[in-house]
C-alpha cells in the first residue's frame, strides 16, 4: 500500500496502523480483529479513540475451475470533521479509489510477481 507507512502486531487480534494522509500529515488507529476464518475471510474495526474509524472485511472464494481465487473487500469510514473531512478525502483522493488501486495492485503482485510502473528501472550507469 502506498500510503501505509506501518503495522505494529499488539497481540494475535489487534495492531497498530499509520498512513500518510494528505498535506503531510498522518493518520493512527488501533486495529481489532472481529472475525477469522483462515483461508476465507478476515474483518476487522477499529477501536475506540482511531483518528479514523473504520471497518471492513476481505473474503476469499475459489474462482471457477483454473481461474484463481476471488476476493472481496468491504470497507467503511468516517473520516475526521464530518462533511467537511469527507470533502477534504474526496478533493485528495477518496480512499475508493485508493482501495480500487491497492488491489489492482495486489492481484498484479499475486498474478506476476511483481507491480508495473512507469518508472525505469534502477540500473547501472553506461559507460561511456
Amino acid at each position: 500500500m502506498e500510503n501505509l507507512k506501518s503495522v505494529t502486531v499488539l497481540d494475535q487480534r489487534r495492531s497498530h496502523w499509520v498512513v500518510a494522509a494528505p498535506a503531510g500529515q498522518e493518520v493512527e488507529w488501533d486495529s481489532v480483529i472481529t472475525e477469522d476464518q483462515p483461508g476465507r475471510l478476515i474483518a476487522w474495526e477499529s477501536a475506540e479513540g482511531a483518528d479514523i474509524r473504520n471497518s471492513g472485511r476481505i473474503e476469499f472464494r475459489d474462482g471457477a475451475p483454473g481461474r484463481g481465487t476471488e476476493v472481496s473487500v468491504t470497507m467503511a469510514y468516517d473520516p475526521p470533521a464530518g462533511a467537511i473531512g469527507k470533502l477534504f478525502a474526496k478533493i485528495f483522493q477518496e480512499p475508493k479509489i485508493q482501495a480500487r488501486r491497492e488491489l489492482r495492485r495486489f492481484k498484479q503482485l499475486m498474478e506476476t510477481g511483481e507491480i508495473s510502473t512507469a518508472k525505469p528501472p534502477h540500473a547501472a550507469s553506461r559507460a561511456e
